[in-house]
């Protein structure tokens, strides 16, 4: 059998082993930390391809969309947490910045595979993901204003331009590939597609969890409070938008907005953080991979219980 086609087929199984080597064989992590930016490019680039051009963008309804789902996302929720916090005095705790800095960050560049695994479409969430790494220049800069502990506001720009460049680059290259030579990919391509992108994103996980086993072998209480926090705050908020989606959203745009909810990229604030502030965040940012790489096999279930899922 084709090991990409196999690799499709048993998507969120092949995402869990990549999680379980990264726990397990931290040693591996050390030669992948120079790979790390390419396979994010890389996953790009293959859920855009996999993507009829026609269908990336949308309708302008469809973006308008979006770009009030990104409000609500990256500005209104972090700006709620950020009074809870200034109200509570709990602004320099690594409970309260962990929970801002994943509120506050737009979606994951897996989530329109993980829309894929649901089997829904996957445009819906690469135009959350896209459109909401964007706009955090814009939607991040109050909540830096008003929580200095978070660093330099010059270092998250810089950081999200890098991040923005890639996105463009790898999603213009994939749309000029896909119009010159697979205006009509057979099923066999995308299934190999579908099977290529399961693999780099299994294997991207595993340069981002040594901080997790290294916290484990330290202090396991401390390591599995933070993986448990992670959990929560991520299946948590998948569980809130598929309550108050359900009935009211087409089911592939609920399920892409759920995902999109409880997966972000909180390691775009990693180049901004202080020291003395990254050092408890790594290990709630390596945590943070568990539930999202659990998610395809986790929520699935849920979403097709719900009737949010096919």
């Amino acid at each position: 059998m084709n090991p990409l086609h196999l690799a499709a087929r048993n998507g969120p199984y092949v995402l869990v082993v990549g999680l379980v080597a990264g726990l397990l064989l931290p040693a591996l992590a050390e030669p992948m930390q120079a790979i790390l930016p390419p396979l994010v490019a890389l996953l790009l680039f293959l859920t855009v391809l996999r993507i009829e051009p026609s269908l990336l963008l949308g309708s302008l309804v469809d973006l308008r969309q979006v770009a009030v789902i990104v409000i609500v996302f990256q500005l209104i929720l972090p700006l709620l947490v950020v009074t809870v916090g200034l109200i509570g005095g709990w602004t320099g705790t690594p409970v309260l910045l962990s929970l801002l800095i994943m509120v506050a960050a737009p979606s994951i560049s897996g989530s329109a595979n993980m829309s894929l695994m649901m089997g829904h479409p996957a445009e819906h969430a690469l135009r959350l993901m896209v459109i909401g790494t964007a706009a955090l220049p814009l939607t991040v800069f109050p909540i830096f204003a008003l929580i200095p502990e978070l660093g330099d506001f010059q270092s998250v720009l810089t950081a999200v331009f890098r991040l923005f460049m890639t996105i463009f680059v790898a999603t213009v290259a994939a749309v000029l590939l896909r119009r010159a030579f697979l205006r009509n990919p057979s099923p066999a391509t995308l299934k190999n597609l579908e099977g290529l992108a399961t693999i780099t994103l299994a294997v991207f996980v595993i340069g981002l969890m040594p901080s997790v086993t290294a916290a484990a072998l330290v202090d396991p209480i401390t390591a599995a409070s933070w993986i448990g926090f992670a959990c929560l705050i991520n299946f948590g908020a998948q569980l809130v938008l598929v309550f108050l989606t359900r009935n009211r959203v087409a089911a592939d745009k609920a399920t892409a907005l759920s995902i999109v909810a409880g997966n972000r990229n909180v390691a775009i604030f990693l180049i901004a953080l202080p020291p003395e502030v990254t050092a408890p965040l790594l290990v709630f940012i390596g945590a943070y991979q568990i539930p999202m790489y659990l998610t395809p096999i986790v929520m699935r279930r849920f979403y097709q219980a719900t009737g949010t899922a096919e």
